[in-house]
């Protein structure tokens, strides 16, 4: 009995705190979101309870805003950047981790510096090329910039997971013919599917999620993203319409909730092989 009392204070007791400090804000935003207007602005409800649940908010949110739209913006800007810095983080990382020449280990390092460099500082060239390239108001802009920050942690990323995959087996393969792309195709990136995995989920996540680019570069109301389009177009002077706010928020988190949930595993796996680095 002591062994149990002794797990469960120092175990679960923290683990259920941290897992229920981790689900409040889910938890609040969706109460707000299927709490009535006469609930929400007074003060004789309880604030963490719903007396008369509704789906106005929800209906107000896909009906009378552009929700469904931005939601298709933020779904190919985010598959955009995602594809383009997961293909360059992976011919990055495989030859500066597999080819070994000169300077390899120094190009390695000076690629992931370049992630600590803060984006607010790089908003301001960024938006003189997009300027001169007519990308101004579309979405190839964000689709071309966000692999800025993408691309340097996926190939240190994949740097270390690529190491951790013994090279005798390549050199094996090679000795029967293979040649290079075909040992990266048929037996490299099979083996590296969690740390490839993990790239995805970043990148896709931190695309969906991301805000000031998208609210400098998008200003059109049917362009906007979930992010800026949430807030923007919600948040009317110092009105603050809370319901159809929690409720784009609830929705707009659902699909990186679910790309954890599926992935979490390879997710971890990869991170693990990447410190190994």
């Amino acid at each position: 009995m002591a062994k149990v009392w002794q797990r469960t204070i120092h175990f679960y007791l923290p683990l259920w705190f941290f897992l229920l400090f981790l689900l409040f804000p889910f938890y609040w935003m969706l109460v707000t979101a299927i709490k009535p207007d006469s609930e929400l602005i007074s003060v004789r409800f309880n604030p963490l309870w719903v007396n008369h649940p509704t789906l106005d908010h929800f209906r107000y949110l896909l009906g009378q805003t552009d929700f469904l739209k931005w939601l298709w913006n933020t779904l190919i800007i985010s598959g955009g950047a995602t594809a383009i810095s997961l293909v360059a983080s992976l011919l990055a990382a495989y030859a500066i981790q597999r080819l070994r020449f000169r300077g390899s280990a120094t190009i390695g390092v000076s690629i992931f510096m370049t992630y600590l460099v803060p984006q607010i500082i790089l908003f301001i060239p960024l938006a003189a090329i997009i300027f001169r390239l007519g990308l101004w108001d579309k979405h190839l802009a964000l689709i071309l910039i966000y692999p800025t920050f993408l691309i340097p942690f996926g190939t240190w990323l994949l740097m270390g997971y690529f190491k951790s995959i013994p090279h005798e087996i390549e050199e094996c393969a090679m000795i029967d013919g293979a040649s290079r792309i075909q040992v990266l195709v048929r037996i490299t990136l099979p083996l590296s599917l969690p740390g490839i995995l993990s790239v995805l989920i970043f990148s896709f996540t931190l695309s969906w999620n991301e805000f000031l680019y998208a609210l400098v570069f998008l200003s059109s109301p049917q362009n906007k993203t979930i992010p800026i389009g949430v807030v923007t177009e919600l948040i009317r002077g110092d009105i603050y319409m809370w319901g159809p706010l929690m409720a784009g928020a609830l929705l707009g988190s659902v699909p990186v909730a679910l790309a954890y949930s599926f992935f979490v595993e390879h997710y971890v796996a990869g991170l693990t092989g990447a410190l190994k680095e």
